[in-house]
């Protein structure tokens, strides 16, 4: 099934609300919000779970959902490629998190230890798309915490005082792997690309109340079995050339491309999925299903197709997401 005429595949954006969330999604990025007032910190862009299967917008395989395209043998193969993992599911999640407040402190299990626990796995980067002044993320722990004193702090409400606070700006990229203690602090928006999983244990929530008044839950045991101690006073991460991430789930790359280079010469025929960070992309092909692609949408360019018909109007900064080599 050849994909040459269809450069592209978008899908229809899927909002979450939360506790810690606000309204960049709508100020920013220029979103139809479902509610006019609740606070939404996610949008899941790219997302194959059953409570939340993205919906193709447009072009040949408009109305079909992600795992549609996924489990059907012929568009899996004419999207995702040869190099696509054998796995039920599509394996990535990818996501817009606007944190207006802090985010719990937590955990996703390792692989080794999410089946005793009943959660999946979930290794995870975090792209900081705006990073207001004075932010941080939050990321394994201090010098000198062991598990005893991890505890203690929990039991006082002190834990803060045990995590890594990172001073963090635009532009800056980390990898989140499972077992490592984290949490994104406030005035933050994220592109979040992440193991299809929604695992995630809270240990601490800053001793704040969710949207219905009440304390969120907590997962303390569960955490503290999941918790790499090992994990001291981690860094932000540093590109290699093009290369920001790349792990056993998936390769992550930044491109920049002058006013008139196409996407082709970044995708060189490889399936990706990719976001716009700066700047926009416009499609040339007659007729464009979507003409434009601008700051925080995500689409899916097909394995081998021809991408040389989306173009920069003007510099464009992109993240590229794709298989490990």
């Amino acid at each position: 099934m050849s994909t040459a005429t269809e450069p592209f595949i978008r899908f229809e954006p899927i909002y979450q609300t939360r506790v810690w969330g606000g309204r960049t999604l709508e100020t920013r990025f220029g979103r139809l919000l479902p509610d006019r007032e609740a606070p939404f910190g996610e949008s899941w862009e790219i997302s194959a779970r059953d409570e939340a299967d993205s919906l193709v917008e447009g072009g040949r395989f408009g109305g079909k959902t992600l795992s549609q395209l996924w489990s059907d043998p012929d568009s899996r193969a004419a999207v995702f490629g040869e190099k696509a993992p054998d796995a039920d599911r599509f394996p990535l999640l990818c996501k817009i998190l606007d944190a207006r407040e802090r985010l719990s402190l937590q955990v996703h299990p390792p692989a080794e230890v999410a089946a005793e626990l009943g959660g999946e796995p979930k290794t995870e980067v975090w792209y900081v798309a705006h990073a207001e002044p004075n932010a941080v993320i939050y990321a394994g722990l201090r010098e000198g915490v062991t598990e005893d004193r991890f505890r203690e702090a929990l039991e006082q409400g002190t834990a803060e005082e045990c995590v890594h606070a990172i001073p963090t700006e635009t532009g800056d990229h980390i990898f989140i792997p499972s077992g490592r203690l984290h949490a994104i602090g406030a005035g933050l928006t994220i592109y979040e690309i992440q193991q299809n999983s929604d695992t995630t244990y809270r240990v601490y929530d800053w001793n704040r109340v969710g949207l219905d008044g009440k304390p969120r839950r907590l997962h303390v045991e569960e955490s503290l079995k999941c918790i790499d101690f090992d994990d001291v006073e981690p860094t932000m991460d540093a590109p290699k050339d093009a290369l920001l991430t790349e792990c056993e789930h998936f390769r992550i790359e930044e491109h920049g491309l002058q006013p008139g280079d196409d996407i082709q010469t970044t995708t060189a025929g490889r399936f990706a999925i990719v976001t716009v960070v700066m700047g926009a992309v416009t499609s040339t092909a007659v007729p464009p299903e979507v003409d434009t692609f601008r700051e925080g949408d995500f689409f899916i360019v097909p394995a081998g197709a021809d991408a040389s018909t989306l173009q920069a109007e003007e510099y464009v900064e992109l993240l590229l997401t794709t298989w490990p080599e």
